[in-house]
């Protein structure tokens, strides 16, 4: 292995967002907790990238600057490497993130009361979204099937049949449950968006993370039709750990949705990304394949020895199985535990993890788990999840 990620760097006083949450809620902790919540990895930036905008510096005048061809040279390559899709540039609307970039597109394609159509337990930022543009939040649950949620195509069938709900806000690979979703299923979605009118936006900020035996199909390669639309939401920084460079690639195939997607845009004036974000996704695009290969491998590691590690000591927490994302969702429905009572028994054990309700109340009783970190971080937190999971064992 070329890459180590074993190395474990504290971002106490850094201005990390879940770092200073943690230390927030309980300012004596020691020095050695990290909180494994909030998506973004304990792991550092490639070496390829910190290097690579150190030359671009030495080199460059950070004036005004427009994005270059070679920037989306490195996209389509990536785009058809990894995920099988050829774009073109064109398709592309440069946006800070994805969240303002799906928050603008419900903006821009709904009216105020009309309905989105979610699948939780689901991205919290999801419910946000469609509140703040003074939408109604349409929830199709997903069911629980064995260690992993299936799509009630049924009650999502109902759901677009009503006139009044214009949009599907889906979520590929699934966060907080890991799935990645089968050809099949997804076809049977952009059908059902098909036959009803619905818009739909695609958020597959998590595809570049897919664990062996399992294939991230994108929404808008399933036909012509379904690209027409489909509003499909991207970016390196969950990949490449770069949330704090602000930067998400869009991409919209039809030029009418396209236009008017950034009319909105526009008129909110959010901005586009910045001369380094932009630089850091082409460096990561072309020179940091084999760092993602390697980190899959790790993460995929982690999956497994957490699963054993609970399953050995703690056999009454289920486990859902880890298709995509570096996201583990652990189901303590069994502790008996209301959704306050088992937070406080996280904190107390220094457990920082998402408590499973903000994803919607079909979450209440389960914890998300950030494995994207060190093994030793890893090993330390599941001993002391494993001992509150014993004190409250059925």
């Amino acid at each position: 292995m070329e890459y180590n990620f074993d190395i474990y760097k504290p971002r106490i006083g850094v201005g990390s967002e879940k770092w200073d949450a943690m230390h927030r809620s309980m300012s004596d902790l020691p020095k050695d907790i990290v909180p494994l919540s909030t998506a973004d990895m304990e792991f550092a930036t490639p070496p390829e990238i910190v290097e690579g905008l150190k030359r671009y510096l030495d080199d460059t005048i950070l004036g005004y600057t427009v994005i270059v061809p070679s920037y989306y040279d490195a996209l389509r390559s990536w785009m058809d490497r990894r995920l099988g899709w050829q774009i073109q540039d064109e398709w592309v609307v440069i946006t800070p993130g994805v969240v303002s970039a799906f928050t603008a597109a419900i903006k821009a394609f709904s009216a105020p009361g009309d309905g989105v159509i979610i699948m939780p337990p689901v991205y919290f930022p999801f419910y946000a979204a469609i509140e703040k543009n003074s939408c109604k939040v349409v929830r199709s649950p997903l069911l629980e099937g064995n260690a992993r949620y299936e799509i009630d195509f049924d009650d999502l069938e109902k759901k677009a049949k009503d006139p009044n709900n214009k949009i599907l806000l889906f979520c590929s690979p699934h966060n907080p449950g890991g799935r990645v979703w089968p050809k099949e299923d997804l076809l049977r979605i952009a059908q059902i968006c098909l036959e009803n009118d619905l818009l739909l936006i695609s958020d597959e900020i998590h595809a570049d993370f897919i664990m062996p035996g399992h294939r991230h199909t994108v929404m808008a390669t399933l036909s012509e039709a379904i690209a027409d639309i489909t509003i499909t939401c991207t970016a390196p920084s969950k990949t490449f750990n770069l949330a704090g460079l602000n930067h998400s690639n869009i991409i919209i195939s039809n030029a009418a949705l396209r236009e008017q997607f950034k009319a909105q845009y526009d008129a909110i004036y959010a901005g586009t990304s910045s001369v380094l974000s932009w630089k850091a996704c082409e460096i990561a695009y072309t020179s940091c394949e084999g760092w993602l290969d390697e980190l899959n491998q790790y993460i995929h590691d982690n999956y497994n020895f957490t699963k054993k590690y609970i399953q050995e000591y703690a056999p009454h927490i289920g486990v859902f199985d880890l298709e995509g994302t570096y996201l583990m969702w652990l189901d303590c429905r069994k502790m008996s535990l209301s959704k306050e009572r088992l937070k406080e028994e996280m904190h107390n054990a220094h457990l920082f993890f998402n408590e499973g309700y903000i994803f919607g109340e079909e979450g209440a009783g389960f914890e998300r788990l950030n494995l994207a970190c060190p093994r030793s971080v890893l090993e330390k937190a599941m001993e002391r999840f494993c001992e509150v999971a014993r004190r409250h064992r059925p």
